[in-house]
């Protein structure tokens, strides 16, 4: 389903994306886990077609997308890391955008909203400016839009922030539905638990190059998967030198 192929990106002097090489099978739900400044927000930009890399290939379902990303974007749902939405839209009016944006009839994007709205527990907003919905309900109608058109690829990174224990369930839980369909789902988020419960892979990066990439099972081996990310980004750091906390103040 997607191929990246030695990506790279530099911003001045410092190298964001190194050589990130992986293959994503279709159906697959994978993670991709990385410190602060990894280089995942970078590289999922370029994957989607909102960054151009220095050097390096990315295919879709046998699309490049920046050889033909009209083409690319058809079949690729995006979450961005920095949601940047038409927040004085309604949620009816910024699902129907987003609908009519990828080619689908008023009827459709009608019966689309309904049924993404009911799924993420939105009915009762749609109504309302999307300024005036919370970090959570924004990520949701954001998720909402990026499914609308029916995607085989959906890039999401961090869609789990700011969203309560039981929306988080509710999307996984469509999300493995999505998968058992045969869409692939690309996720990035710092909760190592939730990437090795719901993900079958995962790529570690680190420093803007992968450092391990397979099933969770290949990846985490005897470890659980938080601390063989903690080995590779670098183990733990010990805490000398401060024992001034341990007095505590009056």
């Amino acid at each position: 389903m997607l191929t990246i192929d030695g990506l790279r990106k530099r911003y001045g002097d410092t190298v964001a994306v190194d050589g990130v090489t992986l293959d994503i099978k279709e159906g697959s739900f994978y993670g991709i886990v990385g410190p602060n400044g990894a280089g995942k927000t970078t590289t999922l930009s370029i994957v989607t077609g909102l960054l151009r890399p220095d050097a390096g290939r990315v295919v879709v379902h046998g699309v490049d997308v920046w050889a033909e990303p009209v083409r690319a974007k058809h079949i690729v749902g995006v979450l961005p890391d920095k949601l940047r939405l038409f927040d004085r839209l309604s949620g009816a009016q910024f699902l129907r955008y987003a609908g009519t944006l990828r080619g689908l009839s008023a009827k459709t994007v009608r019966a689309r909203t309904d049924d993404l709205a009911a799924a993420f527990g939105i009915d009762d907003a749609l109504d309302r400016l999307v300024a005036d919905y919370s970090a959570g309900m924004t990520k949701k109608i954001a998720l909402a839009a990026a499914m609308i058109h029916s995607p085989r690829l959906l890039v999401l990174d961090e869609p789990f922030e700011s969203v309560d224990p039981v929306s988080a369930a509710n999307i996984i839980d469509i999300l493995q539905r999505y998968t058992a369909a045969g869409g692939t789902v690309v996720v990035s988020s710092h909760g190592m638990d939730m990437i090795q419960r719901v993900c079958d892979s995962v790529a570690i990066i680190v420093r803007g190059q992968v450092l391990a990439a397979g099933t969770i099972d290949e990846v985490r081996g005897e470890q659980t998967l938080e601390e063989r990310f903690v080995d590779l980004a670098g183990g733990r750091k010990a805490a000398e030198g401060m024992e001034w906390l341990h007095s505590f103040s009056e």
